[in-house]
């Protein structure tokens, strides 16, 4: 899978007295589109220390901070990571846990890849048995429709609108923040504010 700059895949946003600010993890990429996710490796390895600080400046008021603080500073501050995709990974997997998600997790490399990205993605989709591939909405404009259905594969574009609102600090309300900034505001109820697709 490949790397996109000026994308999620390494920068999120929180939300400030100030308003939105995005924290980005500064990797070393050659700007073109051909780098696989994988091979995209962290430049700068105190990254975790200044995000967290910056966390703790703007959410050591919310009402959960206190409950999650001690795991969330654990996995910056101690994160030595060099590549981006273990450092998402460690990530993913503990805010699954946290919010009682059991997906399972694997890497692409788990599987044995065809040429073509949709034929890349239904390989895959075969290989763990799914019947259905669940996209963002910005994949139909890549995303061959016809081999899906070919290979009687449902596929779902993922839709981001319909969460309800929480009580955030700093208003007015931003859904596109990070998921803790749902954490640190509404602590065990956050599974609540989350879509079930």
């Amino acid at each position: 899978m490949q790397f996109t700059r000026r994308d999620w895949r390494n920068r999120n946003r929180i939300k400030t007295p100030h308003g939105p600010q995005w924290l980005t993890i500064p990797v070393n990429s050659k700007g073109n589109y051909r780098e696989a996710i994988r091979s995209i490796t962290v430049s700068d390895p105190e990254w975790g220390v200044r995000h967290w600080r910056t966390l703790k400046a703007n959410y050591a008021a919310a009402p959960y901070f206190s409950q999650f603080a001690a795991r969330f500073e654990q996995l910056y501050c101690d994160c030595t990571d060099s590549h981006l995709s273990v450092i998402n990974y460690k990530w993913i997997a503990l805010l699954c846990n946290i919010l009682g998600i059991r997906t399972k997790l694997t890497w692409s490399a788990d599987y044995a890849l065809d040429p073509g990205p949709t034929e890349r993605l239904i390989g895959i989709c075969r290989q763990a048995g799914a019947d259905t591939y669940v996209s963002g909405p910005s994949a139909r404009a890549y995303l061959d429709g016809a081999l899906f259905e070919a290979a009687k594969i449902n596929v779902v574009y993922f839709d981001y609108a319909g969460y309800r609102e929480y009580p955030q600090l700093y208003p007015p309300f931003d859904h596109q923040v990070t998921v803790l900034d749902l954490l640190f505001n509404v602590g065990p109820e956050a599974p609540r504010y989350l879509l079930a697709r």
